[in-house]
C-alpha cells in the first residue's frame, strides 16, 4: 500500500496547513505551544506588532458566524502585520452560487497567501488545502463537526500555562460531545501530548459510541465523570446542528450536567475551568462558576491570540 503524506505537512514534516490536531506529531504541537509562548506578550507592548507577516496577505473566509475566532484571527494576523481581507460571505459571489473553489481560484488570483477557513461543511479546508499553489497556506477554523484545530492547541496552552506536564494530569471534556470539533481537536491534541487521562462525560445521545479507539473513558453521569479531574472543559449545546428530539429540555440537560459549583467540588479543588464559547449561561454551565476563581475562559480567549499568531507564522515559514 502506498503511503499517503499528511497533507498538513511538507516532504521535510515541517507544518504547511493546520486542518485538524489529528495526525500531526507531539513535537509540532510542542513546538507551535511553545512559539506562542513568545507571543503572549506582545499584547503587553505599546506597539503591539511583529514584522513576521509584513507584506502578506490574510483572507479571513467565514462561511458560519463566529466571535471570537474570526475576531482573534484578524487581531493576530495583524499583530503580525498582514494585511487582512475579511470577506463578506453574505455579499460575495458564494450566494450567488459560485463554488468554493471558485472563490478561492479568485481570491488566490488577488495574491492571497493565507487562507483561515471557517465552513459548515467537514472537510472543505482540506478541499481547499488540496488545490491552492504550494506557497499559499490553509488554517481550519472549523469545519463542520471534523475539527477546530486552533481552539484545540489555544486550550493546550491554557492546560499547560495553568497546570504543566501533561503527563500528570486528568482531563473531563463535558456535554455535546457528538456534534463538538472541538472536543475532537482537544482529544487528539490530550493523547498526542501524552495526558495521563481524558474523560468524555455526557448524556448517551450526546456521546458518540466510537470513542475506545481514541483511548478516553466514556461518562454518563456528572459528578462521577470529572471526580478528581484536574481541568474540566465544558461544551456549548450545538442546537443549530441537532436534528431530533436527542433531548428533553435545556432545564433538564442543566438539572442533570450543568456545571454548578456544588457539583465541581467533585473535581479537585485547584481544578480549572474552561469553555470555547460561546457560553450559554444556566444551560451548560452557572454563572457562578463562569465569574468563578476557577475559570480561565477568559485567558483562554486572550492565549487564542498568541496560538493563532504562532500558527500562522509557522505554516508560513515553510514551502511545499
Amino acid at each position: 500500500m502506498l503511503y499517503k503524506r499528511n497533507p498538513q505537512l511538507n516532504q521535510h514534516g515541517e507544518l504547511i496547513h493546520l486542518l485538524s490536531t489529528e495526525g500531526l506529531p507531539r513535537d509540532i504541537l510542542t513546538h507551535i505551544l511553545d512559539t506562542a509562548s513568545q507571543f503572549v506578550s506582545v499584547s503587553d507592548r505599546e506597539v503591539k506588532k511583529v514584522p513576521l507577516l509584513r507584506g502578506k496577505s490574510v483572507f479571513n473566509l467565514f462561511f458560519e458566524n463566529s466571535t471570537r475566532t474570526r475576531t482573534t484571527f484578524e487581531i493576530a494576523a495583524k499583530r503580525l502585520s498582514a494585511d487582512v481581507i475579511n470577506l463578506d460571505i453574505a455579499r460575495s459571489s458564494a450566494s450567488k452560487g459560485e463554488s468554493l473553489l471558485d472563490t478561492i481560484a479568485n481570491l488566490s488570483a488577488m495574491a492571497a497567501d493565507i487562507f483561515v477557513v471557517r465552513h459548515g461543511e467537514s472537510g472543505a479546508p482540506y478541499l481547499i488545502a488540496e488545490h491552492v499553489a504550494p506557497h499559499v497556506h490553509v488554517v481550519n477554523a472549523g469545519d463542520g463537526r471534523h475539527a477546530h484545530p486552533t481552539q484545540g492547541l489555544l486550550d493546550m496552552y491554557t492546560i499547560r500555562h495553568y497546570k504543566g506536564d501533561f503527563a500528570n494530569l486528568r482531563v473531563a471534556i463535558v456535554g455535546d460531545v457528538l456534534h463538538s470539533r472541538v472536543a475532537r481537536s482537544d482529544i487528539h491534541a490530550l493523547t498526542t501530548l501524552g495526558c495521563a487521562e481524558v474523560r468524555v462525560v455526557g448524556p448517551k445521545t450526546l456521546v458518540p459510541g466510537d470513542l475506545s479507539h481514541m483511548g478516553v473513558k466514556v461518562f454518563h453521569q456528572l459528578e462521577a465523570g470529572i471526580q478528581d479531574c484536574d481541568v474540566v472543559i465544558m461544551l456549548r449545546l450545538q442546537n443549530e446542528r441537532m436534528s431530533g428530539a436527542l433531548l428533553p429540555s435545556s432545564q433538564e440537560y442543566f438539572k442533570g450536567f450543568g456545571l454548578t459549583a456544588a457539583k465541581l467540588q467533585c473535581a479537585k479543588p485547584d481544578a480549572i475551568v474552561m469553555h470555547p464559547g460561546p457560553i450559554n449561561r444556566g444551560v451548560e454551565i452557572d454563572s457562578a462558576v463562569v465569574d468563578g476563581a476557577q475559570s480561565v475562559i477568559l485567558p483562554q480567549v486572550t492565549f487564542g491570540i498568541a496560538v493563532r499568531m504562532a500558527v500562522m507564522s509557522i505554516v508560513a515559514g515553510n514551502e511545499a
